[in-house]
C-alpha cells in the first residue's frame, strides 16, 4: 500500500459527502413540508405553482367579494319582503275604507304609520354603505350593479374578472314605465322618482287614475305627485283608484323580489363553485410541491443510518491509513 494513495479514505469521504447532501435535502423537506421550495429544486413545477398561488389569492378575493355581496343581497331581499307585507297592509286598509260609514281619518292615521315604516325600512336596508332598494344622489339606474363573480386565466395567459349584475330595464328611447321601477324609492334630487315603486307616478297613469298617486313622495322633484292618503272628503271612486295603484305596485314589487331572489341564488351557487375552484388550486399546488411526509420520514431515518455507517467507514479507513503511515515513519 502506498502512503500517497488513500483510496479507502477518499471513497469513504465521497460516500459521506453524498449522504450528507441527501440528508440536508431530506431534512429541509421534512422541516418545510415542501419538495419544491425554490426554483433550483424543480424550475417547471416552481413556476407553475407560483402562478397558481397568485391565482388562488385572487380567487380568495372573489370568495370574499361574493360573501359580501351575499350579505348585501340578503339585506335588500329582506327589505323587499318586509315592504311587501307593509304595502299589503296599506292595500287592506284602503279596501276597508270603501265600506260605507267608515271613519277615513282614523284609517289614514294607520296609513301614515305604515308609510313612515316603509320609509324606515328602505333607509335601513344598507349594508356596508350600499343600498340596493333606494336610489340617491349620484346613483345611475341605467348602470348595472355589479358583483365580482369569478377570476379566469385564459389560455394565452391573460386574466379577466367576470361579474354578476342587477340591471334596471331602461327603455332605449329613454321613456320610462312602471316596469323600470326596479327600486323601492327613487330619491335622486334631479329626478321625479320614476325608478322607485313607491315614488313612481307611472302606476297611477297606467291604471287610469285621476291623480298622480304615489305611496311616498320622492325627495327629488315631487311636482304633481299626490301621496296616497284619506280625508273625510275622499270619494269612493278615489279610494278605488288608490287600491288599483297600490295593487299595481305590489305586482311590481314581486318582480323586484324575484330578481333579487334569483341573483341571491346565483351568488350562492357561484360562491360554492368558487370554493371548489379554490380547493382545486390547493390540491394542484400540493401535488406539485408538497413532500410526501411518510416517504421523507422513512428516507430521513435511512439517511441518518447511512451517515453513521459512512462515519464508521471513514474512521476505519483513516485508522488503516495511519497504521501504514506509522510503518514508514522511521524510514
Amino acid at each position: 500500500m502506498s502512503i500517497y494513495r488513500r483510496e479507502a479514505v477518499d471513497a469513504a469521504l465521497y460516500v459521506l459527502r453524498d449522504v450528507n447532501r441527501n440528508l440536508l435535502t431530506t431534512q429541509r423537506q421534512v422541516a418545510t413540508g415542501l419538495r419544491v421550495e425554490r426554483a433550483s429544486d424543480n424550475g417547471a413545477y416552481w413556476a407553475i405553482s407560483t402562478k397558481l398561488k397568485t391565482d388562488q389569492k385572487a380567487q380568495s378575493a372573489i370568495q370574499d367579494a361574493l360573501g359580501l355581496a351575499g350579505a348585501t343581497m340578503d339585506t335588500a331581499y329582506s327589505a323587499v319582503a318586509e315592504s311587501t307585507d307593509l304595502v299589503s297592509e296599506i292595500k287592506a286598509k284602503l279596501v276597508a275604507a270603501t265600506e260605507t260609514g267608515v271613519d277615513k281619518t282614523k284609517i289614514n292615521d294607520e296609513l301614515t304609520q305604515l308609510k313612515d315604516q316603509l320609509r324606515s325600512v328602505v333607509s335601513s336596508a344598507t349594508f356596508n354603505g350600499d343600498n340596493w332598494v333606494q336610489l340617491k344622489d349620484g346613483d345611475n339606474p341605467a348602470k348595472p350593479r355589479e358583483i365580482p363573480a369569478s377570476f379566469i386565466r385564459m389560455a394565452d395567459g391573460t386574466v379577466r374578472v367576470d361579474k354578476l349584475s342587477y340591471q334596471v330595464d331602461i327603455s332605449p328611447s329613454g321613456t320610462t314605465t312602471s316596469k323600470d321601477a326596479r327600486y323601492l324609492v327613487d330619491d335622486r334630487p334631479d329626478q321625479s322618482g320614476q325608478n322607485g315603486v313607491f315614488t313612481s307616478v307611472h302606476f297611477a297613469t297606467e291604471t287610469g287614475a285621476s291623480q298622480n298617486y304615489v305611496l311616498v313622495k320622492t325627495a327629488g322633484d315631487s311636482t304633481g305627485q299626490v301621496e296616497i292618503a284619506l280625508t273625510e272628503n275622499t270619494s269612493q271612486d278615489q279610494v278605488k283608484e288608490m287600491v288599483r295603484v297600490v295593487d299595481a305596485m305590489l305586482n311590481q314589487m314581486t318582480t323586484v323580489g324575484s330578481a333579487f331572489g334569483a341573483l341571491e341564488k346565483r351568488i350562492s351557487l357561484q360562491s360554492d363553485f368558487s370554493k371548489s375552484i379554490n380547493d382545486n388550486y390547493s390540491t394542484s399546488i400540493s401535488r406539485m410541491i408538497d413532500a410526501n411526509m411518510e416517504e421523507e420520514g422513512s428516507r430521513l431515518k435511512a439517511l441518518q443510518t447511512q451517515q453513521q455507517l459512512a462515519l464508521q467507514s471513514l474512521s476505519i479507513a483513516n485508522a488503516a491509513y495511519d497504521t501504514v503511515r506509522q510503518l514508514f515513519q522511521n524510514i
